[in-house]
């Protein structure tokens, strides 16, 4: 009886072990696409999806439900770059910024990020208007 408790103990560590091991290989993955280079210059002529919301002081918008639409300018580049990616991959839910996301390259999704997280000055969308 013990053999056999030593057996399944031994098997679902395998299993546990093998699901670190594919979740550290998809990490790796991941943080390479994370660590692509963007151009802020050139993602300064990529945002102009962008700027159709997140670009005016206090826009507030009513789909799929009213919210003020997010602050960009400023954002941290890896925050801005993993949101845009879940947006595209549908890990993040919300219909026009899945469809903006889904026609941006890596590169473009790296540009945009660097571009609004080094610039604080942009206008940006928040409740209270322009910061």
């Amino acid at each position: 009886m013990i053999q056999e408790k030593g057996k399944i103990l031994d098997m679902k560590l395998q299993k546990v072990l093998s699901v670190l091991v594919i979740l550290l290989l998809f990490g790796v993955e991941s943080m390479h696409a994370v660590a692509q280079d963007g151009n802020a210059e050139a993602g300064a002529q990529k945002n102009a999806m962008c700027q159709g919301c997140h670009g005016i002081p206090g826009f507030r918008t009513a789909y799929p439900t009213v919210y003020t639409v997010p602050k960009l300018g400023g954002q941290n580049a890896l925050y801005l770059a993993n949101a845009l990616r879940a947006y595209k991959s549908g890990g993040r839910t919300h219909p026009g910024m899945r469809a903006i996301a889904s026609a941006l390259s890596d590169q473009d999704i790296a540009d945009l990020a660097a571009y609004y997280s080094e610039n604080k000055k942009i206008i940006v969308s928040t409740e209270k208007g322009t910061e």
